[in-house]
């Protein structure tokens, strides 16, 4: 029995698919000798991208635990009052109809 010195990767997209069509067409426009490392950098890109993206996600949840939100200019309203600047919106929008 012969031993296959390397793996081998069949690609075959459904064309149907616009998101395999432009897989294609983008592969399809790389040289013939440069698509194994064309597929290589895309793949270890994706990955990286993924892994990139987690640290990022993980690095702003701990930041917020950390953080305290103080408004600046607290708005003092009773619940049930209507603010003016949203009257005068709403009789702007009333005298347009």
């Amino acid at each position: 029995m012969r031993e296959v010195s390397r793996p081998v990767f069949s690609f075959r997209p459904t064309l149907d698919d616009p998101e395999h069509k432009r897989a294609w067409e983008i592969l399809q426009s790389v040289p013939n000798g440069q698509k194994n490392a064309f597929l290589v950098q895309a793949i270890l890109q994706s990955a990286d991208s993924e892994k990139m993206v987690g640290m990022i996600r993980q690095v702003i949840r701990e930041e917020l635990q950390n953080m305290h939100f103080v408004s600046e200019n607290p708005v003092q309203a009773e619940a049930d009052e209507i603010p003016a600047q949203m009257l005068d919106f709403l009789s702007a929008m009333e005298d347009g109809m």
